[in-house]
C-alpha cells in the first residue's frame, strides 16, 4: 500500500521575548499612531506589523508576546523589527531580545477519512466526546503535543516548541492510524 504524505501548514508561532529593562509605552505611542494602548483596559501596548504579518504585545517590563508568524524564523524577525521600532523612540534599548518559541500550531490534511469511533477506542491518551466536540483530542507523549483529529482527515497540532516536533508528531499519529487501519482513502 502506498502511504499518502500529509500536507502540513504552520499556521501560528507564538514567541515570547524579553529585553530585561523597563519601557515607557507612552513614548512608543507618541512615535507610532497605529499602535493600540489603553492602560485602563489592558496593560500592554499592541503593535502590528504588515510584513511579516504579526501582532506583538509589549509590556512596560520589557516583556513581549509575538503571535501570527508562520515560522520560527519569521517570529524572531518580527521581534527584531519591533525592537528596531522601539529604538526609534526615546526608549534606549541596551540588550538584544531573548526570544523563546512557546507554541507552534499547525493545520494538517491527511488526504483521507478517519474512523473516529474506532480511533477513539484504539488510540491511547485520546478523548472523544462527540456531543461536546466533533473531534478526538489526542495527547502525544514525545514530543509533548496535542493533536485534534477530525473525521475529514484534517488535524490540528498544538503545543510544539519547534517545527520539527510538529512533523514528528504528525508522522507518528499518521503511522499509527495507518497501522491500525483507521484511515480510509477513497
Amino acid at each position: 500500500m502506498v502511504q499518502i504524505k500529509p500536507h502540513i501548514s504552520i499556521v501560528n508561532v507564538v514567541a515570547t521575548a524579553t529585553i530585561n529593562q523597563k519601557l515607557d509605552l507612552t513614548e512608543i505611542t507618541k512615535k507610532y499612531s497605529d499602535v493600540e494602548y489603553d492602560p485602563e483596559q489592558f496593560a500592554g501596548l499592541i503593535l502590528r506589523l504588515n510584513n511579516p504579518r504579526t501582532t506583538t504585545l509589549i509590556f512596560s517590563t520589557g516583556n513581549m508576546v509575538c503571535t501570527g508568524a508562520t515560522s520560527e524564523e519569521m517570529s524572531i524577525k518580527a521581534v527584531n523589527m519591533v525592537i528596531q521600532k522601539i529604538r526609534k523612540t526615546k526608549n534606549k534599548i541596551k540588550n538584544n531580545p531573548r526570544v523563546t518559541i512557546q507554541n507552534v500550531v499547525s493545520s494538517i490534511n491527511l488526504k483521507g477519512k478517519i474512523n473516529l469511533i474506532q480511533a477513539a477506542k484504539t488510540l491511547p491518551r485520546s478523548i472523544y466526546e462527540p456531543e461536546q466536540f466533533s473531534g478526538i483530542v489526542h495527547r502525544m507523549l514525545d514530543p509533548k503535543t496535542v493533536i485534534l483529529l477530525f473525521a475529514s482527515g484534517k488535524l490540528i497540532c498544538t503545543g510544539a516548541r519547534r517545527e520539527e516536533e510538529i512533523y514528528h508528531s504528525v508522522n507518528q499519529i499518521h503511522s499509527l492510524l495507518e497501522e491500525k487501519n483507521l484511515m480510509d482513502y477513497d
